[in-house]
């Protein structure tokens, strides 16, 4: 067996969450995590941390963790292919909880040094997260500096961070909190990565805070090859994309499921300020339908909003390689 350190980011946090409920008995986690699902369901933004105790912050772990780190990892391989030149030297995640998107960094950068802040409200979660962290090959986990701080107006984030993610915080937040927590983070970073479930809200929430960062001098690196208006007409539509997640035996327990995996949807915008980004292709917004001879592409496109393009065995490679084209993905295939 490989040691912890020798394995992938992704492989290593998974062996890591397994040796976190080795012992705990299966009825307490899938009671802990059927009462965090309660919490996250609630309409209402809370003032106060969703992750309370260690029983609450395990099930977060093991039941969400791993579908957070997907989700983040998605958004970080879109900026990435965007800018392959660019490394985050510094990282602040803004209410990481256990860490799930410092993670993620450190498998989009895998091998690259940087410093790593996560901050949150709940003392648990950070405690957990340094837990975890401790057995992470990534040196720049290992290091991380793991800090109480209320997340809303009071947030302070440092000046010149190169690189602030905001993961599935935004709906735990009341209005002017989320403006807030959007407007920090555009003051100190170069670059601003958030990701909100794939929900219509979820993409509201993304949209307002895209709004917020390109008025305050940003440019929209993915997923959108525009820094222009949106062009879903509000009410019609929402953008998002899917990220699969390997299901652990708690996931199969607590949804009754037999599958081995599960795809996670989620809403997210990745944005920089004073650095250059080069042209944008189209993006695929949705799953691509393969049809006898033919695959429909649905694009949100630099200059014309949304179109649809049919790409048929006529177009020879083009065809291939449409038929290996992934929701998520830009169009058409990019030269390495």
């Amino acid at each position: 067996m490989h040691a912890p350190h020798s394995l992938p980011t992704s492989d290593n946090l998974r062996a890591s969450l397994a040796a976190l409920l080795d012992g705990l008995p299966p009825r307490q986690a899938s009671q802990a995590v059927e009462r965090l699902i309660a919490n996250y369901r609630g309409r209402t933004p809370t003032h106060t941390p969703v992750l309370r105790d260690r029983s609450d912050v395990v099930a977060y772990a093991a039941y969400r963790m791993p579908a957070t780190f997907e989700a983040v990892r998605a958004a970080l391989e879109a900026f990435r292919e965007r800018m392959p030149e660019w490394v985050p030297a510094t990282h602040v995640d803004v209410g990481g909880g256990t860490g799930a998107a410092s993670w993620a960094v450190a498998a989009a950068w895998e091998g690259c040094e940087r410093r790593t802040t996560v901050l949150d409200w709940a003392e648990p979660a950070l405690a957990l997260g340094a837990e975890l962290a401790r057995s992470a090959g990534d040196a720049g986990l290992r290091g991380a500096e793991w800090r109480r701080q209320t997340i809303g107006a009071a947030l302070a984030i440092p000046d010149g961070t190169d690189l602030v993610t905001v993961s599935y915080v935004l709906g735990e937040l009341t209005e002017d909190a989320r403006r807030a927590v959007t407007d920090e983070a555009a003051r100190a970073a170069r670059a601003v990565v958030l990701i909100e479930p794939g929900t219509p809200e979820g993409y509201l929430r993304i949209i307002e805070a895209r709004d917020r960062l390109i008025a305050a001098g940003f440019r929209v690196v993915a997923p959108c090859p525009h820094s222009a208006a949106c062009p879903i007409e509000p009410g019609t539509d929402w953008c998002h994309f899917s990220a699969r997640v390997s299901r652990s035996s708690l996931h199969r327990q607590v949804k009754g499921g037999s599958l081995a995996y599960e795809d996670e949807k989620f809403s997210y915008v990745a944005a920089v300020r004073d650095i250059d980004v080069p042209a944008a292709p189209a993006r695929v917004v949705r799953k691509p339908q393969i049809r006898k001879g033919q695959v429909l592409l649905d694009l949100c496109t630099p200059g014309e909003g949304l179109a649809r393009e049919t790409v048929t065995k006529r177009h020879g490679a083009l065809y291939k390689a449409a038929r290996d084209t992934d929701w998520g993905d830009t169009w058409p295939p990019q030269e390495d």
